[in-house]
């Protein structure tokens, strides 16, 4: 039986990366899913993969830095589906600096605007539907950066820091109420921004990463919120699961 069938399964950032292949995991398992992305070319072409395979997917057009955008998208949502029972809060973009000292209040205000405020607008309103039905389930995208200190990815991990707080804030505050709350942690992911933030290192940063000496596929992540969307994981609540290899482990 598939883990997520007839479930509604809301991803942003689905056009790409991690959310595409979030999109892909979540039809095998049967969710009707809601592709929300700022690019309309890539989020409408994994739509069109989807329903070519016999599933249900819906583009909505968002920039989650922008609340009105995120209310239109979840309304959006429930008036093509009825209700919201899963979100994967997945949309999110690098940081431009790679010191402390070299980021400047632009490069703060972009990380901070979608990573941390614009998940903050996505958790909020998807918890006030959820709590409407009485149900749902919802995980937050944080990143490695969020369990410990980068160098590199000062601003970032900051943002990402925010991001598990408001997962086990939100987690122990609505759980009684129906509504779970989890965040996944990835580390290095085998994905174009990887590519394009490491260039001609990125072998030897792969090689060291982790004790299994390797980026991740996107789908790797992709399994794990299935999972934690499902009635699989019914007693996890406010985790922040590292996805990276070992990474943090050692």
């Amino acid at each position: 039986m598939p883990i997520l069938k007839d479930k509604v399964a809301l991803i942003t950032g689905g056009g790409s990366g991690i959310g595409a292949a979030t999109v892909a995991v979540f039809a095998r398992e049967g969710a009707t899913i809601v592709v929300a992305d700022r690019d309309v070319s890539a989020g409408e072409a994994v739509v069109s993969s989807v329903v070519e395979q016999g599933g249900r997917a819906l583009f909505v057009e968002v920039d989650v830095a922008d609340a009105q955008s995120v209310s239109n998208m979840i309304a959006a949502s429930v008036a093509a589906f009825g209700r919201l029972d899963c979100a994967f809060n997945n949309a999110g973009v690098p940081d431009r600096s790679t010191s402390l000292l070299t980021s400047d209040q632009a490069n703060w205000d972009r990380v901070m605007a979608t990573n941390l405020e614009g998940l903050w607008h996505c958790l909020r309103l998807e918890i006030e539907q959820m709590l409407a039905q009485g149900c749902g389930t919802i995980v937050n995208n944080a990143s490695r950066s969020a369990l410990v200190g980068i160098p590199t990815d000062a601003i970032y991990g900051a943002a990402k820091h925010g991001v598990v707080g408001l997962t086990r804030a939100a987690a122990v505050e609505f759980a009684g109420r129906g509504v779970r709350v989890n965040a996944v942690c990835p580390g290095l992911i085998e994905t174009p921004l990887t590519q394009e933030r490491f260039g001609d290192r990125l072998a030897t940063v792969a090689a060291n990463a982790n004790p299994l000496g390797r980026m991740a596929q996107p789908r790797e992540i992709a399994e794990a919120v299935a999972w934690l969307c499902s009635d699989a994981a019914s007693f996890v609540v406010g985790v922040a699961l590292p996805i990276d290899g070992g990474a943090t482990a050692r």
